[in-house]
């Protein structure tokens, strides 16, 4: 019998096996399932799961990651405009239907499957849902190239955006890296990192084999102080970190701590992928000039130079990457709207901020301090 899409609870796949390509660890039923478990992602943050997938003899074949939602929040992809027009001609842009990894702006597949096919009928079978539940849009946020290809398949309409991105080169050591700059910004990254070697700051990188408790109980109050500075409560909860703690081997988790006289004083965190380090969340209980690019930056560079790892992804947006490093890389995310006249407002919309946007990476490279050897093409 031919198996079909169905809703798909995540705390339900016990005995199921899950066949999925596993690409980056923010699309593992362990990320996600410790977001919802957690409460971090779930009806109360406005977050309602709706993920659908499709199961043939026992085993899990493909797999939407689908939120309802009421907000925009905690999505790093901003269409309050779009919301308010709808608002506007008298409709409902809310709930709408999202596809995304909660508070996580990296890129993945997002459409899991282990063939095209499945991964159309899942597109499909989210179009459905839309139509019988009359919802206003759908949206994919942050696809990989893979998850691009399928999706252009199919009536969306894609939106393009922005990050900067470290790609190593083969470097042999952060001194070799550093030769590809400028001669003035080579010793601007230099003073940076003796500023903060001459005040006694030193770091330990803890690597997910060795990642306990204790060492969320440290980084947990850091993370805290960078929603509290901004007047926010913060989007994960202490019990999120717990939970992927008992999937460390597989999720990979890398915390950078920072110490001054002995105690811990702010800490990066970054997850690593098949081929990409990703920088995810810092803080600090002190104000220390330099430390911010020392934690997120510099020792995520040094990281990826020493563990052979291709690109380093550090977060959206941001252009003191560039004078650091990081160069400009178009990524997208792609919308699916109910009804024609919306959808045609937006791609009009899009079109004009694709230029924008083209024109924005452009003057990124114009501005990056590498040797003219090194310039981006």
């Amino acid at each position: 019998m031919q198996s079909t899409i169905q809703k798909i609870e995540l705390g339900k796949l016990a005995g199921i096996k899950n066949t999925l390509p596993f690409h980056n660890p923010f699309e593992s039923i362990e990320y996600l399932k410790a977001m919802e478990d957690s409460q971090s992602a779930s009806e109360q943050s406005g977050w309602i799961p709706e993920h659908l997938g499709k199961i043939e003899s026992g085993q899990l074949v493909g797999l939407l990651p689908l939120y309802k939602k009421f907000n925009s929040y905690g999505e790093f992809i901003f269409d309050h405009q779009w919301a308010n027009a709808l608002q506007r001609a008298g409709r409902n842009y809310y709930p709408k239907l999202l596809t995304a990894v909660p508070f996580t702006p990296c890129e993945g597949d997002r459409i899991l499957g282990n063939t095209d096919t499945n991964k159309i009928e899942l597109i499909d079978a989210c179009i459905d849902k839309l139509k019988t539940e009359q919802i206003e849009s759908w949206h994919v946020l942050f696809p990989n190239n893979a998850g691009k290809r399928i999706l252009e398949q199919k009536e969306l309409i894609e939106r393009f955006n922005y990050r900067f991105v470290w790609r190593n080169n083969k470097y042999a050591t952060f001194t070799d890296f550093l030769s590809i700059f400028t001669s003035r910004q080579r010793a601007t990254i230099r003073k940076e990192r003796q500023s903060i070697e001459k005040i006694g700051i030193t770091f330990r990188c803890k690597k997910a084999d060795e990642v306990t408790l204790e060492d969320w109980d440290i980084f947990y109050p850091f993370y805290q102080q960078t929603y509290l500075e901004r007047g926010q409560s913060p989007y994960l909860k202490r019990d999120f970190f717990y939970q992927i703690n008992t999937s460390n081997q597989k999720l990979k988790p890398v915390i950078f701590f920072a110490y001054q006289d002995g105690m811990p004083i702010a800490a990066s965190l970054c997850f690593e992928g098949r081929n990409t380090l990703y920088g995810r969340h810092w803080g600090a209980l002190t104000k220390v000039k330099n430390l911010h690019f020392e934690c997120c930056y510099y020792q995520g560079i040094d990281y990826c130079i020493n563990n052979n790892i291709k690109f380093f992804d550090p977060g959206v947006q941001g252009e003191h990457k560039i004078r650091r490093g990081f160069q400009p890389q178009i990524d997208s995310s792609f919308h699916y709207f109910l009804h024609s006249d919306l959808s045609a407002a937006v791609k009009n919309f899009c079109d004009s901020e694709k230029r924008q946007i083209e024109n924005y990476i452009e003057a990124c490279k114009a501005y990056t301090p590498f040797n003219k050897d090194y310039r981006i093409e």
